[in-house]
């Protein structure tokens, strides 16, 4: 289990660098008037997140879980292509890219790069990444909790950010 305890902390120093990539842009849209919108649920998914990878390491753990691997190297796969996904979204977004939803008034909605294809290509990653990681080691309880906490989550950010957007961007 050493490896992937190494993949889950490496998912979180990734996820401290999404942190700082956000701090600077949030540093950034602020200056330019940027409004957040949902400082109430924030914490909410931090804790979420945080809970994820701590609950991917306990239950193999606890469980004693196995390595299975046609289910392993399939979720491996989908979790290394959600990371994919959500750097092509961060650098499509460049500095109004955020873990917040903070929007510059008057900005124009970004349409290039995975956004061409979706509204909002950065909750896919999420979503496949919260049910993949922890399917890497069988992981199925924590696969399941999470994804359906998730889920509820994302109906309310999804909604706050398509609100904050239709309030502050140009029709």
């Amino acid at each position: 289990m050493t490896w992937y305890t190494l993949l889950v902390l490496a998912v979180a120093v990734e996820r401290v660098a999404e942190l700082i990539v956000a701090r600077r842009n949030g540093a950034w849209t602020l200056t330019r008037a940027g409004v957040e919108y949902g400082r109430g649920h924030y914490p909410v998914l931090v804790a979420l997140h945080t809970g994820l990878l701590v609950c991917c390491l306990l239950e193999p753990t606890i469980t004693h879980r196995p390595f299975v691997p046609a289910l392993g190297w399939s979720m491996l796969a989908l979790t290394l292509l959600a990371q994919a996904l959500r750097w092509w979204c961060i650098t499509t977004l460049g500095p109004y890219w955020n873990t917040r939803v903070i929007v510059v008034p008057g900005a124009r909605l970004i349409s290039a790069g995975p956004y061409r294809f979706l509204r909002h290509p950065n909750y896919v990653a999420v979503v496949v990444e919260i049910a993949a990681l922890p399917l890497v080691h069988s992981a199925w309880l924590t696969a399941t909790a999470f994804t359906l906490a998730n889920a509820i989550l994302l109906t309310v950010r999804v909604r706050c950010e398509n609100t904050a957007l239709a309030r502050t961007l140009p029709a």
